[in-house]
């Protein structure tokens, strides 16, 4: 007798909840995701569209009947690990003859046939706004083709999915409100894998952050390539699209999530300087459960650098951002990105960079070589011309400043008591727990009478570059 499971299928727009039923059809789905947060939320929802045909996950890739991997192409060693993957997957196959391997997301958007023609690694390719034809894909595959879908769409947010959170830990989780990207920064390739910005109904999004804290979640983080750029019933020039419906910007959006609970902590990212308004900042403000974070990636401390990867604003504009930050949150902790050894720069521009790194001091950086990306302006304008030794070089000096500002942050903090969600067990000991503060670094409690999903006030005792270490000495009951 085939065993049959509900699953509830709810379209966030008003309209009534019905309930499914979902044959199992004894495949098993391997699905590995790699890169970007976007990536992983997008993951979610492949697991809930193939959980719909019937599909049940696996995280053993000899009992898989379907691999699956959502896949970044932000660099070149990201796409070559992809790689090495696909032909382990490629030697798997010649024992398990029937095994459908599928590449999907940015690298499948941007290689498309090259997979399938000429390295023959996978069976199946799919751009992320195609996921929805995953199931017929298959049975294509099944029955003997090839099968590929990278068509990009205007339209798609995948709204009406209700996510499977993979590998959650029942605390923290992420909502997707827009897909996409318009700024055509000359190193990125992103605009030509994910397409142009579109958004998510506010409603919707607020639905799910309140399905989410009713589960027991209690952080949530709103994703973008660009969150400042959300808006929902605007076209890009901010006009309104259709005057009967309600409109909404970011600040708007952060607000209502924020006012779904207290207890739900509301976090964001990805913030674009040239877009980020005081009403984003104020909204961090205005509500004690928007924690007192924003990553705003500079990429690079002088303004010519900046002119030549098309960001669309100066070192004066983003240090202007900067000191809003500062004035209307005070205690609020800003990470960034540094690209070393773009085109053409000099040491002089270098160092403007680390002038501005000792000017902000960051709590955090994501710190990376330059990689030049097929199909993007600075491929096709620029030469790659900073040799790899220089990068290095350059990459290692930020990387070193970034640490003994981290670690100057962290000792800020020793003797203060902060408010901190536990998240789950350290991983270097099992009798201690770890969670984060609203500023985003990680604490590590010991266990005692603590539970995972509650917040407690901790003493800052200890640190290291990046991590504090405390113990409890006030408990709020909000558990899970």
């Amino acid at each position: 007798m085939i065993e049959e499971s509900k699953v509830i299928d709810e379209t966030r727009q008003g309209e009534a909840t019905m309930t499914k039923t979902v044959v199992p059809n004894g495949r098993k789905l391997l699905l590995e995701s790699y890169g970007c947060a976007m990536n992983f939320s997008d993951s979610e929802i492949i697991a809930s569209i193939m959980g719909e045909a019937g599909f049940t996950t696996t995280t053993d890739p000899y009992e898989a009947d379907v691999v699956m991997m959502n896949t970044c192409s932000i660099r070149d060693n990201a796409e070559q690990k992809i790689r090495h993957r696909l032909v382990h997957f490629k030697g798997l196959k010649k024992k398990k003859r029937n095994l459908v391997v599928g590449i999907l997301g940015c690298m499948a958007e941007r290689l498309r046939e090259q997979l399938l023609d000429e390295e023959k690694l996978v069976d199946l390719v799919v751009g992320p706004d195609a996921y929805r034809d995953l199931p017929n894909l298959i049975e294509q595959v099944d029955s003997g083709q090839k099968a590929v879908n990278v068509l990009l769409s205007r339209e798609e947010t995948y709204a009406d999915i209700s996510p499977i959170r993979l590998d959650s830990n029942g605390v923290t989780a992420f909502i997707s409100i827009m897909r996409g990207c318009d700024n055509m920064c000359s190193f990125c390739v992103v605009p030509f894998t994910r397409g142009r910005e579109r958004s998510r109904n506010p409603h919707s999004i607020v639905q799910e952050a309140n399905e989410l804290f009713e589960q027991g979640y209690r952080e949530v983080t709103l994703l973008g390539q660009n969150v400042d750029s959300y808006k929902w019933n605007m076209n890009s020039k901010g006009e309104i699209t259709n005057p009967e419906e309600k409109t909404a910007n970011f600040a708007e959006l952060l607000s209502m999530v924020a006012e779904v609970n207290p207890d739900l902590r509301v976090r964001f990212s990805t913030s674009h300087p040239k877009d980020m308004g005081d009403d984003v900042l104020h909204a961090i403000a205005n509500y004690e459960n928007v924690c007192d974070y924003v990553h705003l990636p500079v990429q690079s401390g002088h303004s010519d650098v900046l002119k030549r990867m098309n960001r669309g604003y100066t070192r004066e504009w983003y240090l202007d951002r900067i000191a809003a930050i500062r004035r209307i949150n005070p205690e609020c902790a800003i990470s960034t990105d540094f690209i070393a050894g773009f085109c053409g720069e000099t040491d002089e521009e270098h160092e403007a960079t680390i002038s501005l790194m000792n000017e902000v001091q960051y709590e955090m950086a994501y710190n990376f070589k330059y990689s030049e990306r097929p199909r993007t302006l600075a491929e096709r304008k620029y030469e790659d011309d900073v040799p790899e030794e220089v990068k290095a070089k350059r990459l290692t000096e930020i990387i070193d400043l970034q640490k003994k500002h981290s670690a100057g942050r962290s000792k800020k903090m020793l003797g203060k008591v902060q408010r901190v969600l536990i998240e789950g067990v350290s991983k270097r000991s099992d009798d201690h727990y770890f969670g984060r503060n609203s500023q985003n670094m990680v604490v590590i409690i010991p266990k005692e009478n603590n539970a995972q999903g509650s917040y407690v006030q901790v003493k800052i005792t200890d640190c290291t570059v990046t991590t504090l270490i405390g113990h409890v000495v006030e408990s709020n009951k909000s558990e899970l």
